[in-house]
């Protein structure tokens, strides 16, 4: 796998975002769909590039790298789960929390997401596999390749995963890596 793109030092963040009370509805067509647009909008207004992704239906992991000199992922963040709470919150929330909506997130996300800046090339590799192993370690897949819903695909295209990565047997990921 040495094929990977280059994480550069102090702008690859790994992050971990988790639905409010770990309701499954992020793997829904129009969710999916939502929460691209919205993030296609973000990446406007303030960019960063995606460098893996994984969806499952109650959470996300990703890896993100952003522009020099800007490690502003929290607004970011801010903006996309405030755009895609008020697109689709009231269809998935019902009635929402007058004090949640202040808080941008209204009963769709938890309100504090997990971050890790990447260290080295050896620590976004380590963090890629978690990212696209992630649909085989919750039951959602037998293999990452199974998995619609990631950047697995991606990288196997680009020669970063033979097409089989995952299958057959269990994939040793570090104890610290993921928080959900």
């Amino acid at each position: 796998m040495s094929n990977y793109r280059r994480a550069r030092e102090g702008r690859t963040f790994f992050f971990t975002l988790v639905t409010y009370d770990r309701r499954p509805f992020l793997c829904s067509e129009g969710n999916r769909a939502i929460l691209r647009q919205i993030i296609d909008e973000v990446r406007l207004l303030k960019p960063f590039e995606i460098d893996a992704w994984v969806l499952l239906p109650d959470h996300l992991h990703c890896i993100w790298t952003l522009p020099e000199g800007d490690a502003d992922y929290s607004k970011r963040w801010g903006l996309i789960k405030a755009r895609f709470t008020k697109k689709a919150g009231q269809a998935i929330s019902g009635l929402q929390s007058p004090s949640r909506l202040k808080r941008r997130e209204g009963l769709v996300w938890q309100r504090r997401f997990w971050e890790h800046q990447i260290r080295d090339e050896r620590d976004f590799e380590a963090h890629c596999n978690y990212v696209h192993y992630n649909p085989v370690k919750h039951g959602h897949a037998n293999a990452p390749s199974d998995w619609a819903f990631s950047t697995f695909h991606r990288f196997v295209k680009e020669g970063a995963y033979s097409e089989d990565w995952g299958s057959g047997s269990a994939v040793i990921l570090p104890d610290d890596i993921g928080r959900e």
